[in-house]
C-alpha cells in the first residue's frame, strides 16, 4: 500500500511530486481505522504511563495528522478543482475524529489517571506540560459535554471546517478570477519595469496583446503604489475590496459564511460556559481574558493615534499641494506616500529594490542565523510541489543535522495569498533514543525575476522572509523531543510571533545589509547613503501603520466578544472601530472582512491581537541586542536557550522572564517606532 499511496509512506521525506487527489480517501481509510483503533486501546489500556498510554496514541495520530497536513498544504500552494473537490470531501472525516478524540471521556479519565500525584511525579517538565495542556484540551473539546450538547459541539466543529475551507477557497477563486488588459501602455506609467514584464508574459500566456493586470500581490500593490493613472489604481483597489463579497459572483460571496461562522463559535462557547468566543480563545493564550486585550488595544490606540493622524494629514496636505488631489482616496494613499517619501527623504522603494536581489538576501539571511545561532543552511533535495520550490537543511557545527525546510517564494495561480510557515513533521524523541527532526514550509508570494534575472524584493518582501524563517526557526530549533510541545506545539498563540517579528530587526542592521545586497544590474551593494535614508524613513508614518493593525484587532476581538446579530451588523462593528481608533476610512462598498482570512479562515479568531501582544515581546528582545552589541552570538544562544528552543514546555512569560529577567516592557516597541515620549 505505502508503495502506491505516497500519503502512506512515513520512512523519509513527503513524496509530494507523486501525491494525487485520488490518494487521499484511500490513505484516511487506512489512517483513520489505524488511528480510532488506537485510540480504543488507549481507553482499556492498564496501568496507564507514559509508554503504555501517550505513545502509542501519538505513534497513530501523528501518522494521520502529519498526513492530512501534507493534504492542506497541497490545496494551499497548487489548489486545482479535482484536489479542492477530494480535500473538502475527506474534510469532515478528519473534523469528526478530531471532534471525537477531544471528547473522549474514557481518554479523558486516563490522563486524569495519568495525572495522579504517583504517576505525574515520575514526569519530566515537558511531559508534565503536554498533560496540563491535554487535560485542559479535553475540557475546551467538550469531553464533560453531556450526550447531546457533546453531539452538538462535534457538529459545530465539522461544520466549521468546512466553512473556513469555503471561505479560504472563495477569496482565492475571486482573485484569481479578476484580471483587466490593458492595452494602451500609457496607463501603465509609473509601473516598475519587472512588473511590466509580468503583466506582458501574463496576457502573452493566454495568446492576447497588451498586458494583463491581476489582483495577485505582485502587481496589485505596484499598481497601487507607483501607477500615475489613478482611474487604474480605482479599478484595482475596487476589484480587490469587493472580492467574495455581494458584489460579485453569488457563489463566492462570503457574507453568510461570516454569519454563520460567527453564529456557531458563539454557540461552540456557550456549550463550554464560556460567555463569549473570545473568552474560549483566550484560555489558551497570555493574556487572561478580552478585556485585558482590549484595554492593551485601546491603550496602544491611545498613544499611536496622534501619530497617525499627524500622518494622514502631512500626507494629505502633500496630495494636495504638490499631486493635486482635491481628495486623498483610499487608492491614492500607497501612491501618495510613496510620492512623499521621495520628496522627504530622496529615494523610492522601487529604488532599494534592485539592490536586494533574491540570491543576495537568501545568503544574508543564512549568515544571520549562522551568527545568532551557531547553525548553518546547506541545499539539499527532496520531492517538491513545484518547479520553484527549493529545499534546506540545517546542520550544527559538528555537521549533524537540525531539521530542514521548504522555500516557496514565488505568487502563483491556485496558490494562497499572503506568507506563512507550517510545520510538515515535527521533532520528537523516540523511546529508543533516535531523533525525528523537523520539517517545515516557508511560502511566500513574491513576484519572479524578469527576463532570466534574479528576482529583486522589496525591503517590506525582505522582511516578510525574515518573519517567516523566524517563525521557522522556533520549530527548526527546538531542543524538546515531545510532539505535543516541540516547536511551536503548545505555544500561546499570543506569543507565537516573538521568534518571526525578532527577526524582522536584523533587516535594518547595516552589518548584515552590506552582505545581503547586490545591485541587479551592476552588482553593487547598497550605497551607505541610501541605507541613511531608508533608516531615516523608517518610521516613516508607523502610527498610520500600527492604528491599522490595531483597527483589525479591536474589530477582531469584539466581533468575538460583544457582537450582538440581531442589534448590528459586522459591518456596523467595523465603521464603529473604525471611528474609534482609525485615520484612514475606506469607502462604503470596502468589504475588507469577506476577504479577513486570518480570523475566519486561519487559526486568529479573537487572536489577531497577538501580533502587537508580541511585538512588545520581540522589541523587548531585542533590546537585549541592542544592550550588548559585542556578544551576539552568547545572547542569541541564550534566547535560543530560553525562547525558541523551549518551545511549549514552559510558559511563555516564564520564557520572556528567564531571559530578559524581568515582566516584558512597552517601551522597546514604542521606541522602535518612533512613538516613545
Amino acid at each position: 500500500m505505502t508503495a502506491t499511496n505516497p500519503l502512506l509512506d512515513f520512512s523519509g521525506l513527503p513524496r509530494f511530486s507523486e501525491i494525487r487527489p485520488e490518494h487521499i480517501g484511500p490513505a484516511l481509510d487506512v489512517l483513520l481505522a489505524d488511528a480510532e483503533a488506537a485510540v480504543a486501546a488507549a481507553e482499556q489500556v492498564q496501568p496507564v504511563t507514559w509508554e503504555s498510554f501517550v505513545v502509542p496514541l501519538d505513534n497513530a495520530t501523528e501518522r494521520l495528522w502529519r498526513a492530512w497536513g501534507q493534504v492542506g498544504h497541497l490545496q494551499a500552494v497548487m489548489n486545482t478543482t479535482a484536489l479542492r473537490e477530494a480535500y473538502n470531501q475527506n474534510l469532515p472525516r478528519v473534523t469528526n475524529f478530531g471532534s471525537a478524540l477531544g471528547q473522549n471521556l474514557a481518554l479523558f479519565q486516563q490522563y486524569q489517571a495519568l495525572a495522579s500525584p504517583v504517576e505525574a511525579a515520575g514526569l519530566d517538565a515537558p511531559r508534565r506540560k503536554v498533560l496540563d495542556n491535554t487535560l485542559r484540551d479535553f475540557r475546551l473539546g467538550g469531553a464533560q459535554l453531556d450526550g447531546a450538547d457533546k453531539a452538538r459541539f462535534t457538529a459545530i466543529k465539522a461544520e466549521l471546517s468546512a466553512l473556513a475551507a469555503r471561505f479560504s477557497q472563495n477569496v482565492l477563486d475571486a482573485t484569481d478570477a479578476w484580471s483587466l488588459l490593458i492595452d494602451d501602455e500609457t496607463r501603465l506609467a509609473g509601473l516598475p519595469q519587472d512588473v511590466r514584464a509580468a503583466a506582458r508574459a501574463a496576457a502573452e500566456k493566454e495568446g492576447t496583446p497588451g498586458w494583463k493586470l491581476t489582483l495577485q500581490m505582485p502587481c496589485y500593490l505596484p499598481v497601487q503604489t507607483y501607477a500615475e493613472d489613478r482611474s487604474l489604481r480605482e479599478t484595482l483597489y475596487r476589484a480587490s475590496a469587493q472580492r467574495a463579497s455581494e458584489f460579485g459572483e453569488a457563489a463566492l460571496d462570503n457574507s453568510a459564511n461570516i454569519d454563520r461562522i460567527l453564529a456557531l463559535r458563539a454557540e461552540l462557547a456557550q456549550l463550554l460556559g464560556f460567555a463569549s468566543y473570545a473568552e474560549y480563545s483566550i484560555a489558551t493564550k497570555m493574556a487572561q481574558d478580552p478585556a485585558e486585550v482590549l484595554a492593551f488595544l485601546r491603550d496602544l490606540a491611545a498613544r499611536a493615534k496622534p501619530f497617525a493622524s499627524k500622518d494622514r494629514a502631512e500626507l494629505e496636505q502633500f496630495a494636495h499641494d504638490v499631486l493635486g488631489l482635491d481628495s486623498l482616496q483610499a487608492w491614492d494613499l500607497a501612491f501618495a506616500a510613496d510620492k512623499l517619501k521621495q520628496a522627504r527623504y530622496s529615494y523610492s522603494e522601487q529604488e532599494v529594490k534592485q539592490y536586494f536581489t533574491e540570491p543576495k538576501v537568501l545568503g544574508g539571511l543564512f549568515a544571520v542565523i549562522e551568527q545568532l545561532y551557531g547553525v548553518r543552511v546547506q541545499p539539499d533535495s527532496a520531492p517538491v510541489w513545484h518547479d520553484d520550490v527549493r529545499f534546506f537543511r540545517l546542520v550544527d557545527a559538528q555537521d549533524a543535522l537540525v531539521g530542514q525546510f521548504y522555500l516557496d517564494l514565488y505568487a502563483r495561480e491556485g496558490k494562497r495569498g499572503g506568507a506563512w510557515m507550517d510545520d510538515c513533521r515535527n521533532r520528537r524523541v523516540h523511546a529508543d533514543g533516535s531523533v525525528q527532526t523537523p520539517l517545515v514550509y516557508l511560502v511566500c508570494n513574491f513576484g519572479r525575476g524578469a527576463d532570466g534575472a534574479p528576482a529583486t524584493f522589496s525591503h517590506n518582501e525582505v522582511t516578510t522572509l525574515f518573519h517567516e524563517m523566524g517563525h521557522g526557526l522556533h520549530q527548526l530549533l527546538t531542543r524538546i523531543g515531545e510532539l505535543g510541545v516541540a516547536g511551536i506545539n503548545g505555544v500561546e498563540w499570543d506569543a507565537v510571533e516573538l521568534p518571526s517579528q525578532f527577526m524582522e530587526n536584523f533587516c535594518w542592521e547595516w552589518s548584515h545589509l552590506q552582505g545581503m545586497t547586490a545591485h541587479v544590474e551592476t552588482g553593487e551593494p547598497l550605497p551607505r547613503a541610501l541605507y541613511e535614508k531608508m533608516l531615516a524613513a523608517r518610521n516613516f508614518h508607523s502610527g498610520m501603520a500600527t492604528v491599522r493593525q490595531l483597527e483589525f484587532g479591536v474589530f477582531d476581538m469584539l466581533v468575538h466578544s460583544q457582537f450582538e446579530p440581531q442589534q448590528d451588523t459586522v459591518l456596523g462593528l467595523l465603521d464603529r472601530v473604525r471611528a474609534e481608533v482609525a485615520v484612514n476610512h475606506p469607502p462604503q462598498w470596502n468589504r475588507f472582512p469577506h476577504q479577513f482570512s486570518h480570523i475566519f479562515a486561519g487559526g486568529y479568531a479573537a487572536g489577531y491581537y497577538s501580533y502587537k501582544w508580541a511585538e512588545v515581546l520581540s522589541a523587548d528582545a531585542y533590546a537585549a541586542f541592542e544592550e550588548a552589541p559585542d556578544a551576539v552570538a552568547a545572547t542569541g544562544a541564550r534566547f535560543r536557550d530560553e525562547i525558541i528552543g523551549r518551545g511549549g514546555s514552559r510558559s511563555a512569560a516564564e520564557n520572556f522572564q528567564a531571559f530578559r529577567g524581568r515582566a516584558p516592557s512597552i517601551d522597546a516597541l514604542l521606541r522602535h517606532s518612533g512613538m516613545a515620549g
